[in-house]
């Protein structure tokens, strides 16, 4: 596949704990972006953050249980992005989705590897 020009990103914020069914909530929601034929996808567990509770999670030496902010980005053409929005926010029961215009420069698959 190769892309090239006007996209969408959809970026969706949730907690590391938050669960779908007894898997991590960012696992399933890349898991369907995957099954649903997008571009790609991308997890991020940051360090510290809040959200709507204004609760500071922060990670800490100590910390092993905090609920630390996770942030899942999905890009891909504005059509993909908007026949499968409603599907992705489904999945997402507390949190923050936003959705932005892009422009893909560059994306070509790497060379294949085996798992």
């Amino acid at each position: 596949m190769n892309l090239h020009g006007k996209a969408k990103s959809l970026t969706i914020y949730i907690g590391s704990h938050d669960q779908l069914n007894g898997t991590p909530l960012y696992h399933a929601i890349v898991e369907r972006a995957r099954s649903l034929g997008l571009a790609g996808a991308t997890v991020v567990e940051g360090i510290e953050g809040y959200g709507a509770a204004s609760r500071i999670h922060r990670a800490g030496l100590l910390d092993l249980s905090i609920d630390l902010p996770i942030v899942i980005e999905i890009i891909d053409t504005e059509e993909k992005i908007d026949q499968h929005l409603a599907e992705l926010t489904e999945l997402v029961k507390g949190g923050i989705i936003t959705l932005r215009d892009c422009e893909i420069i560059h994306y070509l698959p790497g060379p294949k590897r085996e798992l």
